[in-house]
């Protein structure tokens, strides 16, 4: 049976890999808000599914996604006020 956790991770990584699919047809532009709003949704999930499953360099990693996402939600925001 699968876990909440377990649940949320895999939403988590869904939306980042349709997230990183929409880019790679060019449905999606990484430079618009929505691609580091869906990377930083779904870092969070994944994230929030590592405290049922430790796991360190799984972690390491999303943290570093969630700063990226962030540099590219705030370079968004910069864009579109100029």
């Amino acid at each position: 049976q699968l876990s909440l956790y377990d649940a949320l991770g895999l939403a988590g990584s869904a939306v980042v890999i349709v997230a990183y699919f929409a880019t790679q047809k060019g449905w999606l532009a990484a430079t618009n808000w929505k691609f580091p709003f869906a990377n930083l949704i779904g870092c969070v999930l994944i994230i929030t599914s590592l405290w049922a499953d430790w796991n360190l360099s799984a972690f390491v990693v999303e943290v570093f996604w969630l700063a990226i996402s962030i540099y590219g939600l705030v370079r968004a925001r910069r864009a579109r006020s100029r």
